[in-house]
């Protein structure tokens, strides 16, 4: 799934509206696995923060007679009253607080693993309204990141199928980080699978996943049974030989995946037609069909319809970590580069104006 500017309690912006207050978080680039930051991890890091309406947030360590554990836990409180949304875990982090994801109210959304051995975090949405309420709990995924993708003010639920993958053809091929991507988003209070609208994006899982493919390797995979052996006896020779299938046979399955979780199910199945052992193709078909209707779709009330494709995932600069070569102008001025679009890198500014009348300052000074 992409990296992102992770919108965590740490990070968030809020724009005030005359109506509503929005967080917006962008997509910085696509990428197949990132480390994730969490507010608290093994009873490590810490948020507070109270919403308007007069409900707080705390994450932190857990507490046992006024002492610190190694666990982490999450409390929602109001007037006198507290709720415990989030306890003796190994991670817990808020991603987003003080949105409306849809659902008619703001929210915060907490999400929650409860040992480090789990692959995957439970994604818990409460209402920021007094007293608060758990509006949707949303389970599946190795993490969840609420952003506005292409920042057209709708907010997306980025996450992967991982917990269903668990166990699919073997160890390898099933492994969280190869889980395919799910983007969910709520229109008005339904929860929809909006993958179909940012194909874009799958075209460059699509593209890496193709770019690793090689034509012998690809013949190789496609004579072999699909189902491959154990390795455990297998001579050094046979083993990279097995190594080098199964490697395919992940890179074919990443662009399966690509097809089937961006809406395009008859170009899932030509290109598994195309890449897959022929003698196969049934067996493969009915696992593939048989995790995609298991997953985290399942929870979804449908997909989004009437929609165009988004034109693409918006680019954010940071300039502050971006390394800038010697020969850009200046600070202040537009940096224009071969094969590069122009960005305007930041610059301090300096705003001079005058103290009131009868203050002792002729004139103050701001950053």
């Amino acid at each position: 799934m992409p990296v992102r500017i992770h919108c965590s309690a740490r990070q968030w912006v809020l724009l005030r509206g005359a109506a509503s207050l929005l967080v917006f978080c962008a997509l910085a680039s696509a990428c197949q696995a990132q480390d994730h930051g969490v507010v608290c991890r093994n009873g490590n890091g810490s948020f507070e923060a109270a919403f308007p309406a007069g409900v707080a947030v705390q994450v932190g360590a857990e507490r046992r007679e006024g002492l610190a554990t190694r666990k982490c836990a999450g409390t929602l409180l109001w007037t006198t009253q507290r709720l415990e949304v989030a306890s003796a875990a190994a991670e817990v982090d808020v991603d987003a607080f003080g949105i409306d994801l849809g659902l008619g109210a703001p929210v915060v959304t907490f999400q929650q693993k409860k040992t480090d051995a789990e692959c995957c975090m439970t994604l818990q949405i409460y209402s920021l309204q007094s007293p608060p309420k758990l509006l949707r709990t949303i389970t599946g995924g190795t993490f969840f990141s609420t952003a506005d993708t292409d920042l057209d003010g709708q907010i997306e639920i980025w996450t992967n199928d991982a917990t269903v993958m668990d166990g699919f053809e073997s160890p390898n091929v099933g492994r969280p980080e190869f889980a395919p991507t799910v983007v969910l988003r709520f229109v008005r209070g339904r929860l929809l699978d909006v993958g179909s609208e940012f194909q874009s994006y799958f075209d460059g899982e699509i593209a890496k996943a193709r770019s690793g493919l090689d034509a012998k390797s690809l013949r190789d995979f496609k004579e072999s049974s699909g189902r491959l052996p154990p390795t455990a006896h297998f001579s050094p020779e046979d083993l990279r030989h097995s190594q080098n299938l199964e490697s395919t046979k992940v890179k074919v399955l990443r662009i399966i995946w690509a097809y089937l979780y961006s809406g395009r199910e008859e170009e899932a199945w030509k290109a598994l037609a195309e890449m897959w052992p022929a003698s196969d193709l049934d067996r493969i078909r009915t696992a593939i069909l048989g995790v995609h209707a298991r997953g985290i779709l399942a929870q979804a009330g449908g997909a989004s319809e009437g929609h165009a494709p988004h034109a693409g995932v918006a680019k954010v600069f940071d300039l502050r970590t971006e390394v800038v070569p010697a020969s850009q102008t200046p600070w202040g001025r537009s940096i224009r580069t071969e094969n590069r679009t122009e960005v305007i890198p930041p610059a301090p500014i300096l705003i001079e104006r005058r103290a009131p009348e009868g203050a002792s300052e002729a004139l103050k000074v701001t950053e």
